[in-house]
């Protein structure tokens, strides 16, 4: 029988919640869900808010009783605050977190690169965000509690998986003994550790790399701004690289890195961690500063993925599906962005919209993202851990020109996670007019956000249906209506947004007014031109001039309806 630790967790900032267990015996009937999610972590509880906003029933199974122990990943970037609107709690993040835009690397006490995010009018949030993982979970656990169609199983561990072709048996363990669950689907969200990727005997492919990291979490005072901070090869720490984060409630995050052969039992222990924090606070000249801990841990920085996501009725997302360093913050902000691919498709899937190949778009998109991310990431890690001596030259070599070379500067850009292109997309559309707009996101894009009003913006108004923006001030075509029509009762989600008309303009589900012609400057629209963004906000059809035709033909490849959409 399962037994969750039931204390609350020790935390100096943060209040835990014991969660009451989901017991069996409350439950006689048999169990079935449409979607089962292993794993409430952030990527998995977006998952099943993504797919029950789209009338998809979710049951979330996780072992323990608590959100998760420490602040594990703190920064999160726009795009995945975009994501996070979607599923609604971004307010909570943005109400609670520090913004931040800029990035720092020091050597010999001298600041040799800074590198700046770019913000615009038209962005609603900042480029990065700090806030502990704590907060962002409960802030999904708030929100899938408010949702019929999510059910939160605490105290639920999944024990074993058995695939069929309609479904998975799933064997799951509790504190009243093993209970059987039927599952449509199954998404595999629990983690570095999966143990379903483990049960399956999947293997990830890529490079762990040698170094090691300590991540601390001190309460302490230091007049310091919410920015990146790295400093390499200090005198306390020769050849290796620290880095530091402010996050809300007068916390830091130290990341620094352990010298070769330093076992991670021996780095945790309380005067290893005394000296280090405190030579790190003395480098920065804030000697004797008083601080205290509030949590730590070791990681490894490694660059992995499977090579599929999608494993007969089993789907992998986030860390469960790859493992990527946390440098230029990818961890939870990739997952997140396969949460978002995922829960459209699947919802599409489940209620019978869609063929199960619509899937395979989800792997291969993702997949080759990650294999992206991983390349990029690479770069990174390379130079923050040199995995050879020849690296180690070459970084060193880097370090001592810097000082009076500016040109080598960027060669310290941290390469930060960004919104992946599908441009390849088998789900694009083959015979649109994408190649002729000279401005605007182009075939598998996300999108850009477009400020409306002192605080409206166009990312507002689009939600988890498709969404056809339709630049035209009349009353929308009777042939036009016609189509959509068609569309929606054949179960396609697809909500019309009419932009320039400054009245309603009949037919279309909302009007945005647009008398300076901002958001068609953004978009290279002109008077019955149109884009189609997936649900995930990608756009995957763009014309200078509307078709209803083509918006249908349009559609069906996105939705994996027709020929070859979903290679």
């Amino acid at each position: 029988m399962h037994q969750p630790h039931a204390e609350p967790r020790r935390s100096i900032y943060y209040e835990y919640q014991v969660f009451e267990a989901w017991r069996p015996s409350l439950h006689p009937e048999e169990q079935h869900a449409p979607a089962v999610i292993a794993g409430a972590g952030p990527i998995g509880l977006v998952t099943a808010l993504a797919l029950a906003q789209q009338g998809v029933r979710c049951v979330v199974l996780e072992a323990e009783r608590q959100v998760s122990e420490g602040s594990r990943a703190i920064a999160f970037t726009r795009r995945s605050m975009e994501i996070l609107q979607q599923v609604g709690v971004a307010h909570c993040v943005t109400a609670n977190g520090l913004p931040w835009s800029c990035g720092n690397s020091f050597y010999r006490g001298r600041r040799v690169f800074r590198m700046e995010n770019p913000h615009d009018p038209d962005d609603r949030f900042s480029p990065l965000i700090n806030i502990q993982q704590q907060y962002l979970e409960q802030y999904l656990v708030e929100a899938c509690d408010a949702h019929p169609l999510v059910e939160l199983r605490w105290g639920n561990k999944l024990l074993l998986v058995e695939q069929g072709a309609s479904g998975a048996a799933l064997q799951v363990d509790t504190a009243e003994g093993p209970y059987k669950l039927q599952a449509d689907w199954l998404v595999a969200a629990d983690g570095a550790r999966s143990a379903v990727r483990a049960q399956m005997g999947l293997t990830l492919e890529g490079a762990s790399y040698e170094g090691r990291f300590v991540i601390a979490d001190i309460r302490v005072d230091l007049p310091l701004p919410t920015e990146r901070l790295a400093f390499f090869d200090p005198d306390w720490n020769p050849g290796n690289t620290i880095l530091m984060h402010r996050e809300p409630h007068g916390l830091w995050r130290l990341d620094y890195q352990l010298p070769p052969g330093e076992t991670p039992e021996d780095a945790l222990r309380p005067a290893s961690l005394k000296a280090r924090i405190d030579a790190q606070l003395a480098m920065i000249g804030h000697a004797g500063a008083p601080w205290e801990l509030d949590w730590c841990s070791v990681y490894s920085a490694r660059a992995l993925t499977l090579a599929d996501y999608v494993h007969g009725r089993v789907l992998f997302v986030g860390d469960a599906a790859h493992l990527l360093p946390i440098f230029g913050v990818r961890g939870a902000n990739t997952g997140f962005q396969d949460a978002q691919a995922l829960a459209w498709r699947l919802a599409l899937v489940a209620k019978g919209v869609a063929p199960v190949a619509l899937l395979r778009s989800y792997s291969s998109e993702r997949v080759g993202a990650a294999r992206e991310i991983i390349d990029e990431a690479g770069k990174s890690t390379r130079f923050m851990t040199p995995p050879s001596r020849g690296f180690r030259l070459l970084r060193d070599a880097v370090l001592s020109l810097s000082l009076t070379q500016p040109f080598v500067g960027p060669l310290y850009h941290w390469r930060t996670s960004r919104p992946h292109e599908y441009g390849a997309s088998p789900l694009n559309a083959v015979d649109d007019d994408s190649a002729a707009f000279a401005m605007g996101p182009g075939h598998g894009a996300p999108p850009r956000n477009v400020r409306l009003g002192d605080d409206e913006f166009l990312l507002d108004h689009v939600d988890h249906r498709f969404t056809l923006l339709f630049a035209t001030e009349a009353d929308l075509p009777r042939d036009l209506l016609v189509v959509v029509e068609e569309l929606r009762a054949d179960g396609l989600p697809l909500q019309v947004v009419a932009v320039g008309g400054s009245l309603q303009v009949s037919g279309a589900d909302r009007t945005l007014p647009d008398p300076d012609g901002h958001v068609r400057d953004r978009y290279g629209l002109r008077c019955g031109s149109a884009y189609l963004l997936r649900p995930d906000q990608h756009v995957c059809a763009r014309w200078t001039l509307l078709d209803p035709h083509r918006l249908r033909a349009a559609l069906h490849a996105a939705a994996g309806l027709t020929t070859g959409a979903t290679a």
